[in-house]
């Protein structure tokens, strides 16, 4: 936590949660160029917006990893040990998990995520469909170490990291990322993760653009949030979305732009934006096979296993921590 993080709690009755919350978005909004992070996109009303935008037609990632893992789950259940404790990082809706819950002999279910409601909400139904298997919901920011619950510890360990999250890290945070899972997961962990691939550039644009709006509305969420939960007075029809693909740095970007020179007030701190004027809010970095692979190396594990679709869209990879 930031050194005036305290100081900004105690001025403003702010619990320890959101605290971070202000610190990081004060912090973002006051360094050239400017930027919020993408893990403040997930509150209940932002997480329900991505739901809706994995299944747009634009949007590729999703249906095509579920595609993998409905053709891959046997495969992946013989790599998986009975009774282990499947750990998914960034938990969100349970469609993906449910395909390796129903071909894997898993031992209890941890999903972490950093919207507690909505978190709960899923674990309540999966306990539903899945009534003997035990789910230890965990709500805490999975980029950051947490304690996984006392009835899993003795049990090995699966991670599970779908959806290409991991390419809304930059490349070292994505390496600090994997060596932190598998500190939290401990000695013989695995993991089964979902990267996205390099493809051509319209294709990507289209996913991150869409006709209908969705991911603009889920971008711009993110102001809704700071005005509700940080008293800040965002004009949301101030700003616009937009997503970009930098080549260069095999990454989309997306922004919120200024439409207009306007000033914005948030904790008592002020932001003078310029027409045109950019903040940052998240990157999806693509990735080549070779190029993961040379990640996940240097980040302490083995890739044991790869799959993609025929057309090369997406991919998983089991991996298993590399001897130390």
């Amino acid at each position: 936590m930031n050194v005036h993080a305290p100081a900004l709690a105690d001025a403003h009755g702010l619990d320890e949660q959101t605290t971070t919350f202000a610190t990081d978005v004060i912090e973002g909004l006051s360094q050239p160029p400017r930027r919020l992070s993408p893990k403040y996109f997930y509150d209940v009303a932002g997480s329900e917006l991505f739901e809706q935008i994995t299944v747009l037609p634009e949007y590729y990632p999703t249906r095509t990893e579920l595609g993998i893992l409905r053709q891959r789950a046997g495969e992946i259940a013989a790599i998986v040990p009975d009774g282990a404790a499947l750990v998914e990082f960034g938990a969100g809706a349970t469609t993906k998990v449910r395909l390796l819950l129903g071909q894997c002999k898993f031992g209890a279910y941890v999903p972490v995520d950093i919207s507690g409601d909505f978190l709960k909400a899923q674990a309540d139904a999966l306990r539903q469909d899945f009534p003997s298997l035990n789910v230890y919901p965990v709500a805490a920011d999975f980029t950051a170490p947490f304690e996984l619950p006392e009835a899993v510890r003795d049990m090995p360990k699966v991670g599970f990291f779908p959806g290409s999250t991991l390419g809304n890290f930059e490349p070292h945070e994505a390496a600090a990322f994997l060596r932190s899972a598998r500190e939290i997961l401990g000695h013989g962990a695995q993991m089964v993760i979902g990267v996205d691939l390099e493809k051509d550039d319209r294709v990507l644009y289209d996913a991150y653009n869409d006709a209908a709006g969705v991911t603009a509305r889920f971008n711009l969420n993110v102001l809704v949030r700071i005005n509700r939960e940080l008293g800040g007075n965002f004009d949301l029809s101030g700003f616009m979305h937009r997503a970009i693909y930098n080549r260069e740095r095999h990454r989309i970007e997306m922004h919120l732009i200024s439409r207009k020179a306007q000033s914005v007030r948030v904790l008592g701190h002020n932001f003078a934006f310029r027409p045109g004027e950019t903040i940052h809010t998240e990157s999806s970095y693509k990735y080549s096979l070779d190029r993961f692979t040379a990640l996940a190396r240097g980040s302490g594990w083995t890739v044991r296993k790869s799959w993609t679709d025929a057309a090369g869209m997406f991919s998983v990879h089991a991996l298993v921590a590399a001897e130390d």
